[in-house]
């Protein structure tokens, strides 16, 4: 759409990460996904008179670990405060979370867009219950309350607000999403909810300094939808702007349906929260012992595995940026890689090509894949000491894929073992060319492109089976 002026967009996220914890952040009650409503909420979720919360010490953990990632300062002091509020899923009437002293102070993420890298600011992360959930759809004229979610324990990252585009947002979220998974505090599974994103999204006419008036769009849950929904409200925002109108802040929701954003109610302020410190919760302290003892469990993380893919294995920048992009994928490719001691190209080439096209055909994850890297490597060590073309292994793959055999099975059984009897092939050229004297002569006279249909013929007659290389050496010495 054209503007009557050039405008920048100033956009942060907050981002809910639910940490990958067995129990509650301040109870004893599973966390685990799909149990029947309200069958996981315990006295302390549903916040009854006499209860007291109590710590789960590895959401600390996994906060600090997170922390650590990010190269974020650690508060060796953090509060927990109430964030008082009334809405029919949040029981107690107040929210457990952390206000003036999280446990994760500034960090900085790296992302990389248009071919470039870009440092984005992180606030804050800090540690906080999550509520119930509404039911609109199958109460007429009722809402239905399911509150197993209540007290699950979130991670709440909120960016500065140093994004530029829906471009960069979604860049930021992958990046954070990726880094969550590889360090094991979240699933990152969107679609149960386990990793949420509000976008705090505001314009400004091109080279002003001072921020435009943000509106907040809640609870985005796919990466898709966050482009949309920032572009849109982008999008509203100017035009109500040109048009002579004022953007107030307030809270929007994004409808996927409808591709738009639309108010939800005026924007809250942290004093209409009453923030206080919980008197039932301690002050958590962090100690330096404790630090080291979580930076020695860091796993090695995606850029840093990202530099040694490309620098061990020779990996193009695109392969490693798909092959590190989850822990999964990259164990999965160094395993296939000793395994097979094949080339790391050709172990690279086959997962990023067959290997992940029929996952996601099959809509399967690398964790879940019914072609384990034993049984891949097995199928690549016979491309590499050609027993198959290429072009064979492809169709070995499928039966492979389909039967749950082994290469070698697959090969015996469907005798697809390659040709490299010379004398079998020399037979074959032989005849091809006492049939086709006519290309023989064009061949002859410098047309060098019908080589390509003698080689055709010579595979088809042979089933695809015959050696390739051997058959462009025989050919080129019979035609000359």
């Amino acid at each position: 759409m054209e503007h009557s002026q050039q405008w920048d967009y100033v956009i942060g996220l907050e981002i809910h990460a639910q940490l990958a914890t067995q129990s509650k952040i301040f109870s004893g009650a599973a966390t685990a996904y799909g149990a029947e409503p309200n069958t996981q909420a315990c006295a302390v979720d549903l916040g009854l008179p006499g209860v007291l919360p109590v710590l789960n010490e590895q959401a600390v953990t996994m906060a600090v670990k997170f922390g650590m990632a990010i190269e974020a300062e650690i508060a060796p002091y953090s509060v927990f405060a109430r964030k008082n509020y009334f809405y029919p899923d949040l029981p107690k009437g107040y929210q457990i979370s952390q206000y003036e002293l999280p446990v994760v102070g500034k960090g900085h993420l790296e992302i990389e867009v248009d071919g470039g890298t870009k440092r984005i600011g992180i606030t804050r992360a800090h540690l906080e219950e999550d509520a119930g959930k509404s039911l609109h759809e199958s109460f007429h004229g009722m809402s239905g309350i399911d509150l197993n979610r209540a007290g699950t324990p979130l991670l709440e990252i909120v960016s500065e607000p140093d994004l530029r585009s829906a471009k960069e947002a979604v860049a930021y979220m992958r990046k954070l999403h990726e880094l969550v998974r590889y360090l094991g505090v979240c699933d990152g599974n969107m679609q149960e909810g386990s990793f949420r994103c509000d976008a705090n999204v505001s314009v400004r006419p091109g080279g002003q300094k001072e921020f435009g008036t943000r509106v907040e769009i809640k609870n985005i849950n796919s990466f898709k939808f966050v482009e949309k929904a920032i572009n849109h409200e982008i999008e509203r925002q100017i035009e109500l702007i040109e048009n002579g109108g004022k953007v107030v802040q307030e809270t929007r929701l994004y409808d996927a349906n409808k591709d738009e954003t639309r108010s939800m109610r005026s924007k809250e302020e942290a004093n209409d929260y009453r923030y206080f410190p919980d008197p039932d919760l301690l002050p958590v302290h962090i100690s330096e012992e404790f630090k080291e003892q979580i930076k020695a469990q860091l796993p090695e993380l995606p850029d840093a595995k990202k530099s040694r893919f490309k620098a061990q294995y020779g990996l193009d920048d695109e392969n490693a940026y798909i092959l590190t992009s989850s822990r999964d994928l990259a164990d999965y490719f160094e395993a296939l890689v000793r395994a097979s001691s094949c080339e790391s190209k050709l172990c690279a080439n086959w997962m990023t090509g067959d290997l992940m096209a029929a996952l996601n055909k099959a809509d399967l994850d690398i964790s879940t894949s019914p072609m384990q890297y034993e049984r891949l490597a097995g199928l690549l060590i016979r491309i590499d000491d050609q027993t198959i073309s290429g072009k064979i292994a492809k169709q070995v793959f499928e039966l492979m894929w389909q039967s749950g055999a082994t290469a070698d099975a697959v090969i015996a059984g469907k005798g697809l073992k390659q040709i490299t009897d010379t004398g079998a092939i020399e037979a074959i050229i032989d005849k091809i060319i006492a049939a086709n004297q006519d290309q023989v002569e064009q061949y002859r006279n410098g047309k060098d492109k019908v080589f390509g249909f003698f080689v055709g013929q010579v595979m088809k007659e042979m089933q695809g089976k015959a050696n390739p290389a051997e058959v462009n050496k025989m050919l080129k010495e019979k035609l000359q």
